[in-house]
């Protein structure tokens, strides 16, 4: 069993979203709406369903293809904004579509250039609603080592707690052992928490771990207290927190 909080939203499940949603392709603006669905398509996290109306449809541009889901038929379409073409770009829903989704467009997230939640740029997908994400200082003891061998150990880590998530670690940077950490070139987004400004494999002889390690130097607002620290993946460390080995947990790797 899991020991952390698993996510409640069941698949299908449409709701309003409260936020301004606007998305940008090459300059221009696609949308720009305050009546935005949530769509949940699984269980971890929604996507925004866009009032075709509030649309430019100029940028759309029908593929002529027919495509099926559990919500129902939509029509194919690619976004054009001057130069800039993204085919396979945008689901239109008529009829025959789930009941509340007739005349929305659900955009790839990728084929836009950005998404806003009011004034916000957001990265990867929707922040859950159903989600909160806490960093709170403790000041119980979190070991980190890998094939027996001590990677960071601190009795004053941050600890952060994300619905559907296990708990993340985080060590102020003279805590860790960077003797075994080599940089890496990877960058990963969270809605949450923004972009990372670090990546680090473990190097343990002549064995390399790749991205086993990660610091937000300029997190969101909300997750200011991570800034600067480290963490680790739960999945690909040993973690003892208070003398006590936990189990590796079984997740999709987000931070």
């Amino acid at each position: 069993m899991a020991d952390y909080p698993r996510m409640i939203a069941v698949t299908g499940t449409v709701e309003p979203a409260p936020r301004r949603v606007r998305g940008e392709v090459g300059g221009r603006l696609v949308f720009d709406t305050v009546n935005a669905l949530y769509v949940w398509e699984w269980p971890n996290y929604p996507q925004y369903y866009i009032p075709l109306d509030d649309v430019d449809r100029s940028m759309l541009v029908d593929e002529g293809r027919v495509l099926r889901s559990r919500r129902g038929p939509a029509q194919g379409h690619a976004l054009r904004a001057g130069t800039v073409d993204r085919p396979n770009a945008a689901k239109v829903y008529g009829e025959g579509a789930q009941a509340g989704l007739e005349s929305t467009v659900r955009f790839e997230w990728d084929a836009l250039d950005a998404w806003f939640e009011e004034d916000e740029q957001v990265y990867v997908h929707p922040r859950n609603p159903y989600t909160r994400v806490d960093a709170l200082r403790s000041t119980r003891t979190v070991r980190i080592e890998s094939a027996g061998v001590l990677l960071a150990q601190s009795s004053a880590p941050v600890m952060v707690f994300e619905t559907g998530l296990p708990t993340r670690y985080y060590f102020d940077r003279h805590a860790v052992d960077f003797t075994h950490l080599v940089p890496s070139g990877t960058m990963t987004s969270c809605p949450y928490k923004g972009n990372t400004s670090g990546y680090w494999s473990v190097r343990l002889g002549d064995e390399v771990e790749p991205d086993r390690a990660w610091t937000y130097d300029l997190p969101t607002r909300q997750l200011l207290p991570i800034a600067g620290l480290i963490a680790f993946y739960n999945e690909k460390v040993d973690v003892v927190v208070d003398g006590v080995r936990l189990e590796r947990p079984t997740t999709h790797l987000v931070r």
